[in-house]
């Protein structure tokens, strides 16, 4: 990878059988929750990424001890009551995951700690998160009344009952954990069905989560115990060879070990509306189902992607929308607003990319409009320092008449650090 950015010329196919990186969502729970119990957790395939290693920093810096390497990591928890006030600021990198999530943790803990981020982190609205943990009594302080870093007075919280506004798996997350260690009980509502890692997870670790169709309840007070785990493959990481296998003629490609939980398998359902070659095959069903995917390329139609459909690709809608590009007729993304929320406003990212390759787009509040097929040329790509955007302008370019360069490509570290390595196995010589 060169300071001139990564160039990537057309493909005439795509072909072999890969493995994907660990889940990041679940890597992230799994430091996390194996740090919070008591125990020696056994951590397999964790996702060896920027953003995780976030995560396993700051619960060092709490007081968890972790020896091994990602292949086969060991963390010896040491219970709620013994985490320990961190004795800097906890560094969160770009991790958005990393600092909501530890929101939850350090509001129900009796000492100061603060939170920071990169500078695109900075960026990234809290008060989400904060809003509940502070009607349950937590004193979170806000920079501009919204950004990191973050301050934090936890301790002494009561559970409430909660009507969640937006569906996020991050501000979900936080709230329960905050309510393993709150007086009472505490019940959220409202659009809870987002992935459902954390509860899935909480389960596993011994603690009493009820869970149905409307409501999530966690009794306060509840220890963890250590647990073994093995980190499926993410299938948003798989979502970028789903797309390029679907729309570069001559392509088959085999995932193997790959998540599929039902919470984030909306990529699946839309690639299969659009036409797409899917073959699926559950191997492991608990705690969180493993199995294989193969596609092959196939004639792609546009259609409407939003609603309850959003909650479950929010990660996958950038490589989507250039999965559009290749679809007969018009693709409709709406109600996607919480894309101009990530690591960057992946909706304009996207709608200037794809500009930038001579496509036609139509971008409003909540989605954008594209209508196909349409001939993508060469350009140079911007990233916003957003690896998805990377990832998914990275599958574009395997598709365009003439050479592509991602500028900034190594932003890609931090979810899939192997990412063109794997991109460069799969092309046909």
């Amino acid at each position: 990878m060169s300071s001139q950015g990564v160039k990537i010329s057309a493909a005439n196919g795509l072909s072999g059988t890969i493995c994907v990186p660990g889940d990041k969502s679940i890597s992230h729970r799994s430091l996390l929750l194996g740090s919070l119990a008591r125990g020696v957790t056994e951590i397999n395939a964790l996702l060896n990424s920027e953003d995780v290693l976030s995560t396993k920093l700051c619960m060092e810096m709490l007081g968890a001890k972790f020896t091994g390497n990602f292949d086969k990591m060991l963390v010896e928890g040491v219970g709620w009551e013994n985490l320990k006030a961190p004795e800097m600021t906890l560094p969160c990198g770009n991790s958005g995951t990393s600092i909501r999530l530890l929101m939850g943790v350090l509001a129900a803990l009796p000492f100061d700690s603060v939170l920071e981020g990169d500078e695109s982190l900075c960026k990234r609205p809290m008060k989400r998160v904060s809003d509940p943990l502070e009607q349950m009594g937590g004193k979170i302080e806000l920079t501009e009344g919204n950004y990191p870093p973050i301050s934090i007075k936890g301790g002494g919280l009561m559970g409430i009952d909660y009507e969640l506004p937006v569906a996020s798996a991050q501000v979900k997350s936080a709230i329960m954990l905050a309510a393993l260690q709150a007086e009472g009980t505490t019940t959220i509502t409202g659009k809870i069905q987002s992935r459902d890692h954390t509860e899935r997870m909480l389960t596993h670790f011994g603690a009493k989560v009820d869970v149905t169709d409307t409501s999530i309840t966690i009794q306060g007070k509840q220890d963890l115990q250590a647990q073994k785990i093995t980190v499926p493959g993410d299938i948003s990481s798989a979502a970028f060879w789903l797309v390029a296998g679907s729309i570069i003629p001559n392509s088959r490609i085999e995932i193997h070990n790959v998540g599929l939980n039902p919470t984030r398998t909306g990529i699946l359902k839309i690639l299969e509306k659009m036409g797409a070659d899917l073959e699926v095959i559950v191997e492991v069903e608990r705690p969180e189902p493993i199995g294989k995917i193969i596609v092959k390329s196939a004639p792609l139609k546009g259609i409407e992607i939003g609603g309850e459909d959003i909650p479950s690709l929010i990660d996958e809608i950038p490589v989507l929308c250039v999965l559009a590009t290749f679809a007969e007729g018009e693709t409709i993304i709406k109600d996607a607003q919480e894309l101009r929320y990530k690591e960057c406003d992946r909706i304009e990212a996207v709608a200037s990319n794809l500009r930038k390759m001579g496509a036609n787009v139509e971008s409003f509040k909540d989605g954008m409009k594209i209508k196909g097929p349409q001939s993508l040329g060469g350009a140079s790509i911007e990233c916003f320092n957003d690896h998805r955007i990377a990832m998914a302008f990275s599958i574009a370019a395997l598709g365009c008449s003439s050479e592509c360069t991602i500028e900034d490509g190594e932003v890609v570290n931090i979810s899939y650090p192997t990412f063109y390595s794997t991109l460069k196995s799969l092309v046909k010589k």
